[in-house]
């Protein structure tokens, strides 16, 4: 591909929404983490990758055709990793991130037809009787397309120096799942781990709410569960309200806690970890380690080198 309107994984106003609106609550997030008693403390180094760059537009920028944006060889930036996770000591951690967002799902699709009653009727309801939006909906024709594009484009970068990641975690929605199966079919990999807090916002939204644990078993046979992983979805069943921006990020905090601690089956040769998940999850993420604000489009991935400082 060697034009932008080739690659299906470009972003559009949707997208830049969410990456990006209501940014106050950044600050609150901020406020809160201050008084919370954690371990680990986050940020995102710099210099590695074109999209920590202020002059990158992420509303033209398109990774699949731009090398990842990578701004050293894959050599290199592994090389890099490694060694300072060698030679600093052990209060001290660094982990390659590729936070993979599900391609587009039916409910994309029905947010859009039923933009203006969205809020007020059609995510509660989950089907118009021709599409089905939720519980925990499919993707789309497009959604499958734009992770095969990702499958082949992982391909080239494997073949350039790109390691395949050590772990694999993904959320329990299906959209997420079958992204992550397709993008990384060509190649061997770990058993992936399924972790039910790497979901998209909590609440409300009835394509929000997971399959039961059972379905996704007998689903998907080369998943691993994280333990104590319920059989009904126990947050989406819970919740009043749905969860705050601020608040999902105080969550994926606590998902990279346990990424750091080792609580995921993770351990320190683990330089390099795949985690597919959603779009307010990945600005999340972002947020939480300090990254700009990034537009990820429907079935886009955006590495990030997390350095993680004990408390």
């Amino acid at each position: 591909m060697s034009a932008i309107n080739q690659s299906l994984l470009v972003p559009d106003e949707s997208d830049h929404r969410d990456a990006h609106d209501f940014l106050d609550h950044n600050d609150i997030y901020y406020q809160q983490i201050d008084k919370a008693s954690v371990i680990w403390r986050f940020s995102c180094m710099k210099g590695f990758f074109r999209q920590t760059l202020d002059a990158t537009d992420d509303m033209t920028f398109n990774y699949a055709l731009q090398d990842f944006g990578i701004l050293k060889p894959w050599e290199h930036i592994v090389s890099e990793i490694r060694r300072r996770n060698r030679d600093e000591n052990s209060a001290v951690k660094y982990k390659l991130l590729l936070l993979a967002r599900h391609g587009q799902g039916v409910h994309n699709i029905a947010s859009i037809m039923y933009a203006s009653e969205w809020a007020s009727k059609w995510r509660f309801v989950g089907t118009d009787g021709n599409l089905v939006w939720g519980p925990d909906p499919l993707l789309t024709p497009l959604g499958r397309c734009q992770a095969e594009e990702n499958r082949s484009f992982l391909e080239t970068q494997v073949q350039k120096g790109m390691p395949i990641p050590s772990k694999f975690y993904v959320s329990p929605l299906t959209r997420s799942i079958d992204t992550m199966r397709i993008e990384w079919s060509s190649v061997e990999t770990s058993r992936p781990l399924v972790v039910d807090n790497l979901r998209e916002t909590i609440g409300i939204n009835l394509c929000h709410k997971r399959s039961q644990k059972g379905e996704l078993q007998a689903k998907y046979q080369d998943l691993d569960f994280e333990d104590g992983f319920p059989e009904e979805d126990e947050l989406h069943l819970k919740s009043q309200k749905r969860e705050e921006i601020w608040e999902q990020f105080m969550r994926i905090n606590g998902v990279l806690q346990d990424l750091f601690s080792n609580e995921l089956q993770s351990d320190d040769t683990d330089d390099v970890v795949s985690i597919t998940c959603h779009a307010g999850t990945i600005r999340a993420f972002l947020s939480v380690v300090g990254h700009r604000g990034f537009t990820i489009p429907k079935g886009g991935i955006i590495p990030v080198i997390v350095k993680a400082e004990r408390n």
